[in-house]
């Protein structure tokens, strides 16, 4: 094993070991500041006046929509953005159309070796990462799966959530890491109990695949916040809103909802938690429109939390390490 496989390890233990251990506090609640922005803000107004050169993001679904956006005004304001799409040659489309600096990395999210494989090149680049933000996702109008798994389960959830324990030092190794974990909503609509842990193919629950993948996100990010309060790295979720983009390529259009964000505003609150120097004591919360938003009882729910994440790491096993 490589010097950089035992430190990704080591980490990854120690971070674990502080999950198990119940009085660490979260950084979230009552304390959590309220911004100026609001619903029709967007990114470029919510990180006006910064200045983030020097620091380095890593942007997945660079290639449209949130993602899109989400790179282009990070690297507007001076950040090195890491931007991965499903191909290559989709990556450096986008990273070609951002004034600054954009890389591009492949990164399909149903297929783990393109998990360890993406990671492995920004490995390779060196960097601390001091904005991992995991955007991508997809929502499908009917049953499918991947390895027996609920497709967008795999996508949405596993596949970021491998990409980030391969990443993980390298967050909390900058300055300030953030984990910026793109939620819904939706996370409301998850099936009855929650996570389905009982059957993870989604044959009986399909309908509410998105909702039950967004509920998996915001879990993800609240037990990631417990395992990083020993560091100076913090984990967030936000909900972007109803924003029209391709992501709702594969449903017909009669079930959009009314008042769509663009693709500016749906970005405002992705780059407001990613950069914001206001919330750099902020851990384990939840935004929505640049501000704190509540939550279902689901996603609160920290047992249920840690569950997801013992799952999690058995399901992604042979490509943890």
């Amino acid at each position: 094993m490589n010097k950089q496989a035992m430190d990704r390890r080591n980490f990854i233990c120690h971070a674990a070991a502080a999950g198990l251990v119940s009085q660490f506090p979260s950084r979230a609640g009552a304390s959590t500041p309220r911004s100026k922005f609001v619903r029709s803000s967007t990114a470029e107004e919510v990180t006006a006046g910064l200045d983030l050169t020097g620091k380095t993001a890593v942007v997945t679904g660079c290639n449209s929509g949130i993602g899109f956006e989400t790179m282009r005004v990070l690297a507007l304001r001076g950040a090195h953005v890491i931007g991965t799409a499903r191909t290559l040659d989709k990556g450096r489309e986008a990273c070609g159309k951002v004034q600054g600096k954009a890389t591009p990395v492949a990164l399909e999210l149903t297929d783990f070796r393109s998990v360890v494989a993406c990671a492995d090149t920004i490995r390779a680049m060196n960097v601390t990462i001091d904005m991992l933000i995991l955007n991508a996702g997809i929502t499908l109008g009917d049953w499918q799966q991947v390895n027996g798994l609920e497709r967008q389960f795999v996508v949405n959830h596993l596949g970021h959530f491998l990409l980030t324990q391969r990443l993980l030092d390298r967050v909390a190794s900058a300055a300030q890491g953030r984990v910026v974990v793109v939620g819904s909503g939706n996370h409301r609509d998850a099936p009855p109990g929650g996570i389905q842990f009982d059957d993870l193919s989604g044959r009986d629950w399909y309908r509410r695949g998105y909702a039950h993948s967004k509920l998996a996100n915001g879990l993800f990010s609240l037990e990631l916040s417990q395992r990083l309060s020993k560091t100076r790295a913090t984990s967030n979720c936000l909900s972007p809103g109803p924003v029209d983009t391709n992501i709702r390529r594969d449903l017909p259009a009669s079930s959009a909802p009314p008042n769509l964000k663009t693709p500016a505003q749906g970005a405002a609150t992705v780059c407001y938690v990613a950069a914001h120097p206001s919330l750099k004591q902020v851990s384990g919360d939840y935004f929505s429109d640049c501000n704190p938003a509540p939550q279902s009882a689901y996603q609160t729910d920290r047992a249920m939390a840690a569950k997801l994440w013992q799952v999690s790491t058995k399901l992604t096993a042979p490509y943890l390490i």
